[in-house]
Parts: structure tokens; C-alpha cells; sequence
């Protein structure tokens, strides 16, 4: 009964270049967002729309208890995933059969939340239908918007980010500063050329330059890196080449988006020719990649080269077409939009050349997918969902390849395939919606009976994980039991029976379930069988005989499974079983036991961010807190837990079961402390949100219990310890549920400095983790 999810990056996007002077558009965009429920920041490509929403959430996010989340579209291409990933960025994992934005609004409708939708363009409808939903089914949701166009809505007010002021270039140099557009430029002239500076002599000519460029900020930007090797005069000499190139001849004055033409065109000029080609087929990656993947997609052992893609990519980092970030596994590169859609451009123009590419991304994916799922059962499964979804744009393109526009019969198996692999991507890390939409279209895509079809049948059905969609998810499961079996491939038959086991055991059919998995364990593991889903066999037979009452029994197989986990290094599967121990020694009234166990759980799963493993955890902390006597610490919980489950189903998937525990621990808490002081405690649990919750349900200092209106005690840290202003800010975002390089881009500051303040206050509290940090801040609050 197993689903984890990695924790997303929901923050701003990354600012890689210097942010200018923007206060009044600063200004108006907070106001705008005090008094409208969507804002739309509009201008032309290359104007800095991303990087001022990023300053403008970054000053709003205190108005908004329940957080900043952040779209990112622009690797994105398929309308019908927006409103999947925008679930995905606020942190939600729909299991429902309700349509994707249904399920959105219904989950968010309680909340107060900014939701910023980042490069509009290209999916107006799907955006304006987004917008439009949660401006009609919520209160407290508001939407900020960057897009080239406005979305039309009638709620809509508009913020037009125009091009940088640039000063008369004979102007009197000694007046006002140099304002923003000269500022950026020399900025960006200083990184390539130490000792740059404005001076007297130099500004008049700088100031021509950026009003030759119309003051928008990426032109300045490509243009000033050319001062490695040529003055500001031979710049502006070349640029006026280069306009009159494009205007043939013509003395009218370019518009806004042939001025940033001309800038990329020229900076495109000034490439050598294995870097123009490397950055033509890099425009197909989508989002940010690493130079493995680089390597992979654009070297074709003929033109290309693998070494030659190394050298091209860092000459398009020295020439500022690529952005160079921090990533999961070490440095990642991404292309601007702007920059992408022109390589596109380009790499069109050469014939066959984009399907080529195209395919090398897609078999690139597949290499790493396999890799991934070969490894998940092992010490490395925090790194491998990491690097996933760092390859989420990626990964969805690949897919879209063989589905959107096949060229070849066999990309439609080859999407099949991909797909089924990320089995383990679906299912472990919270993407079940997203996983059904991709193999159900890749199911209809390729119908042949193929051992891709098995098992991309079992995937889809154990991602079946609600009362309405069990009988489909049967249905798909038992077919691909009998294809597998038809093929004489018993893996994939193995794997399609623990599915319609775990599909027993949702619909609370639990003698049954256990027959099931009795019959599987003793089978024992079949060739083949990933070591995930033999230990999951495993896990599922502990819960049936736990739920059962059989607790002797179900010790004794969670045991055994933890000894296999730990050889393994294996943690994902592990902090099932210790689940399952807790709930055995729930029912044999060892409640200490289950305890520490139960809290061994939590730790496991917070260090996957198993949003559904939490939930389910909580819950059961709860339970053991209430018939400890603990009645106030099990209504916080339950507080806590419901929070957590509203992320995910408010219904804990319709079982039964589940549900028949929750309601009794409620009725236990509610008797034994009054319906009053029962919602003060439950209102507090269900505010701290889930690191909050995470870190008081871990509060290792031992509690007595506790009668009718007494509060247990926070974790408060040494007494008289006082933190600085700017330590109290950065522990405040560490109670957020913020990583370190967020909380840089927060409060604009270095990682390391980040860092330093959270190890800091760390020691000063005599903490050893952020979850106590997080406890802490909220006993304060």
C-alpha cells in the first residue's frame, strides 16, 4: 500500500544573471496582488517577466499561510498536463477518477495560496481554463501569471514589464546614476571582463548601445559578453551591421522582437560551428539536463562527437546561451525560451535531423530509466528520485515523441516501454494521475501483444488506487496476467498478481487479500521479479494478517523483510515493514514498541517525502497516542495526519479499514477531552503543516499521559538561546518546509551563507535535524 513522492521544486525559477532595478513595477505588482485574484505580468521575450515574479512572490509570500508554488510551463507542451502540473508543483497526489482540474479545485478550495503560472504562451487555453477554475471554485487561491499574452479573463488585471529606461546617451553624465539597462551591462561586462566599469568616456557609448538594444535585458545581457573580445565601440559598430542586415536596408526602426532577433542571431554568428549545431539539437531538450544527457542527445559519431559536445556546451556557457545551475547530481545546463525556440529553429532547417535527435532523447531516457529501476531497490533511491524528476520535462517529451507524432512503428512500443519502466516513478513517487494519462495513451498507441503491453497493463493497474477506478484497474491487471502468461514471461506474471492482491486489499477484502499473498510469498520470488514489488508481496501479507488481528505472524514476516531491506541499503520498502511492525504491536497493546517503530517510519518517509506514507504513519501515531492515554498529543496528530491526507485523498482511498481506525481514535480523543479542547488541538495539528507535523510527531522527549486539557510539551530548544534577525528568517523557511538554495533564492542570498545559518542554528538550539527546527518555530509561534 505504497506511494512516495520526491520533494518538489516549487520555488521561483533560478535567477542566474544579475536582477536590475525594478522598483516600480515591484510596487505595483505587490499592490495589484493585495486587491486582484490574477495578475498577469506581460511583455515581450527576453523583457525579465520570470525574474520579476520571482521578486515580486518572494516579498508577497508572508500574505499566503499556505505557500508560493510555482508552474513551470516551458518545457511543457501538452495542455491536457497542465492542470497535473500544477497539482504536482502545490504538492498534491490525486488518486480520484475526478478530471484532473476538478480534483485541483476540490483539494486547494480551503487553502490560501499564490500559484504563479510561468510562460503562459504557448498554452493560453489550458492556462486561462486553469486560472478561470480556480478563480470560480476557491476563495483564497490567487494566480500570477507571466505570459506574452494576456489570458482574457475578466478578473484579469495586467502588468505590462516593459523594456529597461535607457539614459540620452548625450546626456550630462554627471546627473542621476546610470539607471538599470547601463547598470545590467556593465554588470555582465565586469563577469567577462574584471575591472569593467562606467566611466565618463565609455558611458555615452554604452547608453547607444542599450538603446540600440531597446533595453531588453537578455539582448544586453548576450551582447555585453562580447566584451571578452571586443570594445564597447566595435559592439555597437557590429550591432548596426547586423540591423541593417535584417531590415535590408531599411532606416525604419526594428520592432521590439526583431531587436532581440538580431542580438540572438549575431551572439548565434559568433558560435563556432559544432557549438551552433550542439545548441540546435540541445532545443529538444526540454527544462534543464546534464552533460551526460547533452552528450548522449546531440553527439552522432559522425559530425558530432562526444567530446565535442563538452567543448560546445562550455562555449555556450561563456557566450551566456546556456544557463549553468546546481542540480540533484551535480551541474545542470538549461537554454532560456527564447533561446530554445530559436535552436529549434535551426536544428529544423537541417533536413532529418530533428527526428534523429528526437530519437537519441527518447533512447537516452529509456538507458536511464532501466538504470534507475535496476537500481531502486538499494541504498541510492533518495539520488534516483531526485535525478527523475529533475528529468521530468525530459522524461515527458521522450514519451510525447512516440505518441504525438510517430515516425517509425516502433515508436509507439518504444513510448510503451518507457512508460512501463517508470513503474516504480508512478507509483513510489506520487505521480499516479500522470502515469495513468501516459499509459493509457500508449496502451491505445500500440495494441499489439507485446511484453511492453503486459506490462504496461499491471502499471496501469496498480496506479488504480481509488474506489472508482479498482474495477478498471482489475480489469487491466488480470489482462496482463494473461498476456505474460501467454508469453511465458513470469516476472511480469508475478508482478500483475501482487496488483490484483494490493487491489484486494483496497477494497477491503482483507481474507482474501490474504489468501493472496500467502500464496505469493510461498511461491516465492520468480526470475526476473524486481526486488521491490517481492518485498512489497511481503508488506502487503503483514498488513492483511495485522488488520486480521494475526499480529504474531505478522511480526514475524516483517522481519524477515527488514533483514532483506538492509542488505540491500533498501529504504522506501523498509519504512513500510517498520509500519507494519508498529501496527502489529498496536494489536498486541505493546504501544512503546509500536511507537518507536511508527516514528522509524516517519523518519524513513520524510527522508523520501513519502507524502502517502506519512499520512498513513501519522495516523497511526495517532492511534497509538489515544489508547496510550496521550489524548491531546493523538488529537494534533489527527489534526496533522488529515492535513497530510488532504494532499492526497480525504478519503484514505475509501478504505474501509483505514477508516474505521481514524474515526475510532477520534471518537477515544473526543470522549476523553471534550469536544472543545479536542478542536484545539486537532485545529493546531492540522496548522503546522507537513514538516511541522512530521517534526512534533518525532519529538524524541518522553511524554507522560496526558488528562483532559493538558498540552504536551514542544522540543523548545536551550533555554535563553537567542537567534539573530537573519537566523530567525532562514529557521522560519526551514519551518516551510524550504532546502537550502530556496532559502538562498528567498532572501537572496549565497547557498553556502544559507547553509551556514541553518548548521548555526543547528548548534546554537542543540538540534540535529530541520524537523526540530520546524517543531520549534511553531511552539514559538
Amino acid at each position: 500500500m505504497g506511494g512516495s513522492a520526491p520533494r518538489r521544486d516549487r520555488r521561483p525559477p533560478v535567477e542566474t544573471t544579475s536582477f536590475v532595478d525594478r522598483r516600480a513595477e515591484l510596487a505595483e505588482g505587490r499592490e495589484l496582488l493585495a486587491r486582484a485574484r490574477l495578475v498577469t505580468l506581460t511583455g515581450p521575450g527576453g523583457v525579465g517577466k520570470t525574474r520579476l515574479a520571482g521578486r515580486i512572490t518572494a516579498r508577497v509570500a508572508r500574505a499566503f499561510p499556505d505557500g508560493v508554488h510555482v508552474v513551470h510551463l516551458s518545457g511543457l507542451h501538452d495542455p491536457a498536463l497542465v492542470p497535473v502540473a500544477a497539482a504536482d508543483a502545490l504538492g498534491l497526489h490525486d488518486h480520484s477518477a475526478q478530471p484532473p482540474l476538478d480534483a485541483l479545485v476540490a483539494q486547494v478550495r480551503e487553502r490560501r495560496l499564490l500559484l504563479v503560472v510561468d510562460n503562459c504562451e504557448h498554452l493560453l487555453g489550458a492556462c486561462t481554463d486553469l486560472a478561470a477554475a480556480l478563480l470560480r471554485g476557491t476563495t483564497g487561491v490567487r494566480v500570477l501569471a507571466t505570459s506574452r499574452h494576456r489570458l482574457g479573463l475578466t478578473e484579469e488585471h495586467l502588468l505590462e514589464v516593459r523594456p529597461l529606461p535607457v539614459p540620452d546617451p548625450d546626456g550630462d553624465p554627471s546627473g542621476a546614476g546610470p539607471g538599470p539597462a547601463l547598470a545590467l551591462f556593465a554588470d555582465r561586462a565586469a563577469a567577462v571582463v574584471p575591472g569593467f566599469r562606467l566611466t565618463p568616456a565609455n558611458r555615452p557609448a554604452v547608453a547607444r548601445l542599450c538603446r540600440r538594444l531597446d533595453g531588453l535585458p537578455l539582448a544586453i545581457e548576450l551582447a555585453a559578453v562580447r566584451m571578452r573580445v571586443l570594445s564597447v565601440e566595435q559592439l555597437l559598430e557590429r550591432l548596426d551591421d547586423r540591423y541593417r542586415l535584417l531590415s535590408a536596408g531599411s532606416p525604419a526602426v526594428l520592432p521590439r522582437h526583431r531587436t532581440l532577433r538580431a542580438a540572438v542571431d549575431w551572439s548565434h554568428d559568433l558560435c563556432t560551428g559544432p557549438e551552433q549545431l550542439v545548441w540546435a539539437r540541445l532545443s529538444v531538450l526540454a527544462g534543464g539536463f546534464d552533460l551526460e544527457t547533452a552528450e548522449a542527445v546531440c553527439a552522432d559519431g559522425e559530425r558530432i562527437r562526444s567530446y565535442d559536445v563538452m567543448e560546445a556546451v562550455a562555449g555556450l556557457v561563456d557566450k551566456s546561451v546556456l544557463c549553468r545551475e546546481p542540480g540533484p547530481d551535480g551541474v545542470r545546463y538549461r537554454l532560456l525560451d527564447t533561446l530554445r525556440h530559436y535552436g529549434l529553429e535551426h536544428l529544423r532547417e537541417l533536413p532529418g535531423d530533428e527526428p534523429a535527435t528526437r530519437r537519441r532523447q527518447r533512447d537516452w531516457m529509456q538507458r536511464r530509466a532501466a538504470a534507475c529501476e535496476k537500481a531502486w531497490f538499494g541504498p541510492g533511491q533518495r539520488e534516483i528520485v531526485a535525478r527523475l524528476h529533475a528529468d521530468q520535462d525530459n522524461l515527458r517529451a521522450a514519451l510525447a515523441f512516440g505518441l504525438d507524432e510517430p515516425t517509425t512503428p516502433d515508436d509507439a512500443l518504444a513510448a510503451l516501454r518507457l512508460a512501463g519502466t517508470l513503474w516504480f516513478y508512478w507509483h513510489a513517487c506520487g505521480a499516479p494521475r500522470e502515469g495513468r494519462y501516459w499509459l493509457d495513451r500508449a496502451l491505445d498507441a500500440a495494441p499489439e501483444p507485446t511484453p511492453e503491453r503486459a506490462r504496461a497493463l499491471w502499471v496501469a493497474g496498480l496506479l488504480a488506487g481509488c474506489p472508482e477506478d479498482l474495477t478498471r484497474g482489475r480489469r487491466r491487471a488480470e489482462e496482463a496476467r494473461t498476456l505474460a502468461r501467454r508469453l511465458g514471461d513470469e516476472a511480469e506474471a508475478a508482478h500483475a498478481e501482487y496488483v490484483l492482491g494490493v487491489i484486494l486489499l483496497f477494497s477491503d477484502d482483507l481474507p482474501a487479500a490474504l489468501a493472496h499473498f500467502r500464496a505469493g510469498v510461498a511461491r516465492g520470488r520468480v526470475p526476473g521479479q524486481h526486488l521491490s514489488l517481492a518485498g512489497l508481496d511481503r508488506v502487503e501479507l503483514a498488513c492483511a494478517l495485522g488488520f486480521l488481528g494475526e499480529a504474531d505472524q505478522a511480526i514475524a514476516v516483517s522481519e524477515e523483510t527488514r533483514r532483506l531491506c538492509e542488505r540491500h541499503g533498501e529504504e522506501w520498502v523498509l519504512s513500510y515493514v517498520h509500519r507494519m511492525l508498529a501496527l502489529a504491536h498496536t494489536v498486541k497493546k505493546d504501544h512503546r514498541r509500536a511507537e518507536r517503530h511508527a516514528r522509524e517510519a516517519l523518519r524513513l518517509k520524510l527522508a523520501v517525502h513519502d507524502v502517502t506514507g506519512i499520512g498513513l504513519t501519522l495516523d497511526l501515531l495517532a492511534q497509538i497516542a489515544g489508547r496510550d492515554g496521550a489524548h491531546d498529543r493523538a488529537a494534533v496528530l489527527l489534526g496533522g495526519a488529515d492535513r497530510v491526507w488532504a494532499d492526497v485523498d480525504r478519503d484514505r482511498w475509501g478504505s474501509a479499514a483505514l477508516g474505521a481506525t481514524r474515526r475510532g481514535t477520534e471518537t477515544r480523543c473526543r470522549e476523553a477531552l471534550g469536544t472543545a479542547a479536542y478542536e484545539r488541538s486537532y485545529e493546531e495539528g492540522a496548522a503546522l503543516g507537513l514538516t511541522g507535523i512530521v517534526g512534533y510527531a518525532l519529538d524524541e522527549q518522553r511524554r507522560e499521559p496526558h488528562g483532559p486539557g493538558q498540552r504536551p510539551t514542544a522540543e523548545r530548544g536551550h533555554p535563553g538561546v537567542r537567534l539573530t534577525r537573519r537566523e530567525t528568517q532562514v529557521a522560519e523557511l526551514v519551518a516551510e518546509g524550504l532546502a537550502n538554495q530556496q532559502i538562498a533564492d528567498r532572501l537572496v542570498i549565497a547557498r553556502r551563507t544559507a547553509e551556514g545559518h541553518v548548521e548555526r542554528i543547528l548548534s546554537k538550539l542543540g538540534f540535529s535535524n530541520r524537523s526540530q527546527i520546524a517543531s520549534w518555530i511553531t511552539a514559538r509561534r
